[in-house]
């Protein structure tokens, strides 16, 4: 952000020309046949994009009960925005290939890549495939790793302080040991602790989110020039490679000499495991790594403090979980396979996480006009995307939706035929937050796995509630991603024996 701040009569002059673009251009006639919410005046349209700042979710849960079912439209500052809900249109969008409806360059432009990570994230997203094989594979024979972190992050950053209570910043904790565990898992020790490579790995996080959206806020034509003032890649880059660049020489060095033995078994060696030519150069490795950071930081971070958050006001499910966490540890250890048994823990998280999606999920950008099965075509160049938010809040799919019921999955279970559905891995049309299909978050099982563990290790060592025993803090609404809030506090204290 200090580039941008060095370059403000810059920016200023960007803005104006903002301003100028959006109000000459042309409307967007193609898709005068999709209903809108709000105005589809190219003046009036502007106030929507403003609203969609605060308002987006409102906006398409406007929409969606509205047009359930078929399209619909809203504008953004970055462009109109086509939603789509209902089981049908939903699994048209699963089913349509990548190059009719392309899953790489809606991510790429959502959060413009090509400035805020690196073009290659977009144009050859191997690591991908490393994140869903490899990582997941490799669960079940790292998960001690996984604890040994959990357990020495949260004695070092949530320490022993005898019968008080203590308060912490609460998203920015979990940030911080959500990076140490993920990281050494993907890096490993020492490295997972430096205490520079942890605070890069965070700042990288939110560097790509908030600089992707300012991004966004211009025409296509200014997003190049705007991207190189506020791009942070290349120091990022050159800062990491002082951390993990030795680790790739070195990995690269034995390759040579033919010895793997003595390899670590981590997220570089994974990735040199399948790389090939120019994919093999440190910078680019540096990238991948920086990359797959910032996807289980800032999801699973967001995870456990929303689910925190339900544990904190509703105390009464923390006794039923926190025995079914006992028994299955003293059965079966802390293993990959105990977290799986853990039905009531699984149900929570999924739950808070059925209440905490953002507004849109399962961006898509249109290759080639596309007609759905109900006959409406979409032109070529238009971004649509799921409702997800108002999905998750239809009474016809989730009774009483609006109203938290932490173990509504492990009774759904129950039923007869449904014991090994209704996980929080699970996918669905009816539950969205890992997405659907071949492009559904390659990731979700590390991720489900800690989280289970996070919050199994918390349940077990501490009591935990909210500053004066308040309500659950409101979620925080921007441009359709729910962040839980980003100033609230817990109060930990350790458990008694």
């Amino acid at each position: 952000m200090i580039t941008m701040l060095g370059a403000l009569p810059t920016t200023a002059i960007l803005l104006g020309a903002y301003f100028l673009v959006r109000f000459i251009r042309a409307p967007t006639h193609k898709l005068g046949h999709i209903p809108t919410v709000g105005s589809s005046n190219i003046f009036l349209s502007y106030f929507d994009a403003l609203r969609y700042f605060r308002e987006a979710h409102e906006m398409i849960q406007e929409g969606y009960e509205k047009y359930n079912g078929t399209p619909f439209k809203v504008s953004t500052m970055a462009r109109w925005l086509v939603m789509v809900s209902g089981k049908d249109m939903i699994e048209d969008l699963r089913r349509a290939s990548d190059d009719e409806l392309s899953f790489n360059d809606a991510v790429g432009e959502s959060i413009q890549t090509d400035y805020t990570i690196g073009p290659q994230i977009r144009t050859d997203p191997y690591h991908t495939a490393i994140v869903r094989t490899p990582l997941t594979r490799n669960l079940a024979i790292k998960f001690t790793d996984i604890k040994d972190e959990i357990s020495t992050a949260f004695e070092e950053i949530v320490p022993n302080t005898g019968n008080e209570w203590t308060t912490f910043p609460a998203l920015s904790t979990i940030m911080h040991i959500v990076c140490r565990t993920s990281n050494r898992l993907f890096v490993g020790l020492p490295l997972c602790r430096d205490p520079d490579w942890v605070k890069l790995n965070q700042q990288f996080t939110v560097d790509v989110i908030v600089s992707g959206q300012i991004i966004n806020m211009f025409p296509p034509i200014l997003r190049p020039i705007v991207g190189r003032l506020l791009t942070t890649v290349p120091s990022s880059i050159k800062r990491a490679m002082k951390h993990i660049g030795p680790q790739i020489e070195a990995q690269l060095e034995r390759e040579k000499n033919s010895s793997h033995d003595d390899n670590p078994n981590n997220l570089i060696s994974w990735l040199l495991d399948e790389a090939q030519g120019p994919q093999r150069l440190p910078r680019d490795l540096v990238t991948r790594v920086l990359s797959i950071n910032f996807a289980a930081i800032h999801t699973t971070s967001h995870a456990l403090t929303h689910a925190l958050f339900y544990l904190a006001s509703c105390p009464e499910y923390v006794q039923p979980m926190r025995e079914e966490v006992e028994a299955v540890i003293e059965a079966d250890g802390w293993t990959k396979l105990s977290m799986g048994k853990m039905r009531k823990l699984d149900s929570f998280i999924r739950e808070s996480q059925r209440l905490s999606i953002g507004a849109v999920i399962m961006s898509r950008k249109v290759v080639k006009d596309f007609t759905f099965s109900n006959g409406v075509t979409i032109p070529a160049g238009t971004h649509i995307a799921v409702t997800s938010n108002a999905t998750h809040m239809d009474p016809t799919l989730y009774e009483d939706p609006h109203t938290f019921k932490g173990f509504r999955f492990a009774e759904m279970r129950e039923e007869e035929g449904e014991s090994i559905k209704h996980l929080l891995v699970s996918l669905s049309p009816d539950y969205l937050v890992f997405g659907l299909g071949r492009h559904a978050c390659p990731g979700r099982f590390f991720a489900a796995n800690e989280l289970k563990a996070m919050l199994a290790y918390i349940l077990l060592n501490y009591d935990i509630k909210l500053p004066n025993d308040g309500p659950r803090p409101q979620n925080q609404w921007f441009m359709g991603a729910a962040s839980p809030n980003r100033t609230a506090e817990l109060m930990f204290r350790k458990r008694k024996d």
